[in-house]
């Protein structure tokens, strides 16, 4: 989910990789991580890929592009592969950059919606054929041959081991999916004069992905299993930089596919998905969970409302994880939930079963929020349920309705 956020894997305007491709291009992106492909061979076949949009799935990449001009094609590179906003750099460096994908061309067929992707030698050729001038990011000028792709020129230089914008990249990214908060803040606007909050901590995972020959299971790993991870939520002082300096682990809402996911989960429902434009592929069966949607485009008003990323540009700001009203409003009493409680499988062969009401709220707790109801848990929800008008069925309603409105179930903490 969060790579097809990152590579816009989005059917529909502006985006318009359209529903099939936009399938084959998840399903090769879910393989890749599946069996842990290399990173570097990760992005060195999304950047060099040539080929149609409907049997060479990397190739995508230069569709999810709201532009195909050269100098939108290496700020999406830029953002993508570098974290770096290819507008703040200087002006001869946006056009240097620039020059490397020059000669990125694309061609329709006879196939509806078919797009080739390729390398066009007869595109921004210089007079006389003389080779084709370009600057990769670091200042390196360089001199591309006609009938050499920039694009692999510009792999080869990205993905060394000696170059610091590539494993500093993915391994901030790693840190905030995981963290909440990249070591270089936000995550995709590394520059000079935005530096890491704790370079030591950067430079190690940069080296140990390296070491691990880029397996970023082995980052993963070494990130989860650190104390800094485990920390609790409950901030260790009053300072308010805790959170920045990663003294505690911060607080964050579900993101909205994880959240509706666990609502479904929880209750036994399914969720309805739409698209603007329905077309075979956008079919979604009704046990399909959110996280696992692989078009954008597919959405839901329950997605759209908890701030789903619109995988319109590839930033991180696109998914807005900030609580609002009309979200808590929603929970509190939306006749959707509402329906979800009452209808759900699950709460009614709960209702239906010869379970004690103590045996029935511990049943919920465990549901809901994945632990035992402590003591004084118990008894409030035992002083509710004699001496409020809710009665049996209408008390196990309100519990798991008070449940899923609780901080403990919409944060990670």
């Amino acid at each position: 989910m969060k790579w097809s956020d990152l590579l816009r894997v989005k059917a529909e305007f502006p985006i318009n990789l359209w529903p099939n491709a936009a399938e084959l291009y998840h399903r090769w992106i879910r393989a890749s991580i599946k069996d842990n492909k290399p990173y570097d061979r990760f992005v060195r076949e999304l950047l060099t890929a040539s080929g149609s949009n409907f049997a060479v799935p990397e190739v995508n990449f230069y569709r999810a592009m709201q532009s195909k001009d050269p100098n939108a094609i290496a700020k999406a590179v830029a953002l993508t592969f570098m974290g770096a906003r290819l507008e703040k750099w200087p002006k001869d460096r946006q056009d240097g950059m620039a020059a490397v994908f020059a000669q990125v061309g694309y061609k329709c067929t006879a196939e509806w919606k078919e797009e080739i992707v390729f390398f066009d030698p007869t595109k921004a050729v210089p007079a006389g054929g003389a080779a084709r001038k370009a600057m990769l990011p670091d200042g390196t000028k360089v001199q591309l041959a006609p009938d050499r792709d920039g694009r692999e020129v510009f792999a080869d230089w990205l993905i060394s081991p000696k170059n610091q914008w590539f494993a500093r990249n993915i391994v901030n990214r790693a840190w905030c999916w995981l963290i909440g908060r990249g070591i270089i803040h936000e995550p995709d606007d590394i520059r000079p004069d935005n530096p890491p909050r704790n370079p030591e901590l950067l430079a190690l995972l940069e080296r140990e992905l390296v070491a691990a020959r880029w397996d970023l299971k082995a980052v993963f790993r070494l990130i989860l299993n650190s104390r800094t991870y485990q920390l609790s939520s409950i901030p260790p002082s009053e300072n308010p930089r805790a959170e920045a300096e990663f003294a505690c682990y911060g607080l964050r809402r579900l993101e909205a596919e994880v959240l509706i996911d666990a609502l479904c989960q929880i209750t036994g429902t399914t969720e309805k998905y739409t698209s603007a434009i329905p077309e075979p592929f956008t079919f979604i069966p009704e046990k399909q969970r959110s996280i696992a949607l692989a078009d954008g485009s597919i959405t839901s008003s329950f997605l759209e409302m908890y701030g789903r990323s619109a995988r319109d540009t590839g930033l991180e700001s696109e998914r807005n994880n900030r609580p609002t009203p009309s979200q808590r409003l929603h929970l509190l009493n939306s006749s959707h939930i509402q329906r979800k409680i009452e209808q759900g499988w699950k709460i009614q062969a709960l209702l239906r079963s010869k379970a004690t009401p103590r045996e029935m709220v511990t049943t919920i707790y465990l549901t809901v929020l994945s632990r035992f109801p402590t003591a004084e848990e118990l008894k409030i929800v035992g002083d509710y349920s004699t001496t409020s008008s809710a009665k049996g069925r209408e008390a196990v309603v309100d519990l798991v309705w008070a449940l899923m409105n609780s901080t403990e179930f919409l944060y990670r903490h």
